[in-house]
């Protein structure tokens, strides 16, 4: 049996595990707490569900082994100023951007930029957290510390949010998944929908890009590349060297899913191009309980992540991959009203998708 250590021990590395059980691959989680004599991190694999590591003891040895995977990838992708610089190296389109470093940049920066402005710090930041909009009058409220650990972006008027989810192996074979649609609010992803066929020109702009940076990092595993879609353009908004939560619709809707494909990728064990033959949704859960009554659609695919509920925490995904766009939509109608009331935006959403991909489907047949 195969053996693979994941730093981190929440629900992205209990996926990976439940992906490695059909293919007798042992998966080992590490929480900070545990302790490593327990852990056969010698002899294993090891990969990380997360970027952001506490800097202890702990972490420092593993990090230390050359079995890590990508060990010295993730310094460079965990910091925003050097993801931005690494992707400006290799001339790739990405959202307008500076270094903040002093309070003398801001006129210049309204101007350029407008007078809504998104400033992200260097690291530490996810679901919206590290993260603030800021006018020119609401200057005073940041703190010292912010300049010198913080980038300024451009606040995008995008017409979709999408993520490319690839994965690469050793022998520079790269495959990809469809582009994901995605839905955000207040920095946290509410939902995600793929289609079989979509646009081919963004498909192959996206695979391109990522591809260059996987193979100049040499990068082994899943990567995600977050973007805009802008006057038909892909622009890049941010890495994450992991599985993500925007792939979680793999796991119903393809034939294989980017947990397996994960560990697949850093096992030099086969990889290929997914097979993807149905229109999929994800639905994030996120602060709420558990209602056995999801269970009663026959499209609904429950993952449940047994996690103590508060607010903005996700604890569960749900997952609907149907080419019966009737069964989809009365399956949405029915899931909005065992959700509460802010899911509702949500759902008009996914519809909103459905039924624009009806639409091309049908203005191609004609043309």
């Amino acid at each position: 049996m195969k053996h693979v250590c994941v730093l981190g021990n929440g629900q992205l590395g209990r996926m990976l595990r439940q992906a490695g059980e059909p293919l007798g691959i042992n998966v080992h989680l590490i929480g900070i707490n545990d302790k490593l004599e327990t852990i056969p991190y010698q002899h294993s694999i090891i990969t990380s569900e997360i970027e952001h590591w506490s800097k202890i003891k702990f972490t420092y040895k593993l990090i230390s082994k050359p079995n890590f995977i990508n060990r010295d990838i993730f310094p460079q992708l965990v910091d925003r100023l050097l993801q931005k610089q690494l992707l400006d190296s290799l001339f790739l389109d990405v959202t307008p951007w500076y270094y903040l470093i002093n309070k003398d940049q801001w006129l210049q920066l309204f101007i350029k930029f407008g007078n809504l402005i998104i400033i992200k710090y260097r690291t530490g930041g996810y679901n919206g957290y590290k993260q603030l909009y800021i006018t020119p009058d609401k200057l005073s409220i940041l703190p010292n510390e912010i300049y010198g650990n913080a980038i300024v972006e451009k606040v995008i008027p995008f017409t979709d949010e999408v993520s490319l989810i690839g994965a690469r192996n050793i022998y520079n074979q790269c495959v990809f998944y469809p582009l994901t649609y995605n839905l955000h609010q207040n920095g946290i992803l509410r939902a995600s929908i793929i289609f079989p066929k979509l646009n081919k020109k963004l498909q192959t702009q996206a695979e391109s890009m990522l591809s260059t940076i996987m193979t100049t990092l040499n990068y082994i595993g899943v990567m995600v590349m977050e973007c805009f879609i802008i006057n038909n353009k892909i622009l890049i908004n941010e890495l994450a060297p992991r599985v993500h939560n925007s792939g979680h619709w793999t796991q119903n809707g393809a034939s294989i899913s980017q947990f397996e494909l994960h560990l697949r990728s850093i096992l030099n064990l086969p990889i290929f191009t997914p097979y993807i033959e149905m229109t999929s949704i994800m639905i994030n859960l996120i602060g709420i309980s558990l209602n056995i009554e999801w269970l009663s659609l026959p499209l609904i695919h429950l993952h449940w992540y047994e996690k103590d509920i508060y607010p903005n925490r996700k604890v569960g995904h749900l997952n609907l991959c149907s080419n019966n766009y009737i069964m989809l939509n009365e399956s949405l109608n029915i899931i909005q009203t065992l959700l509460p009331n802010e899911y509702k935006n949500t759902i008009s959403w996914i519809n909103d998708k459905l039924n624009y991909n009806i639409i091309n489907k049908k203005q191609n047949k004609y043309n």
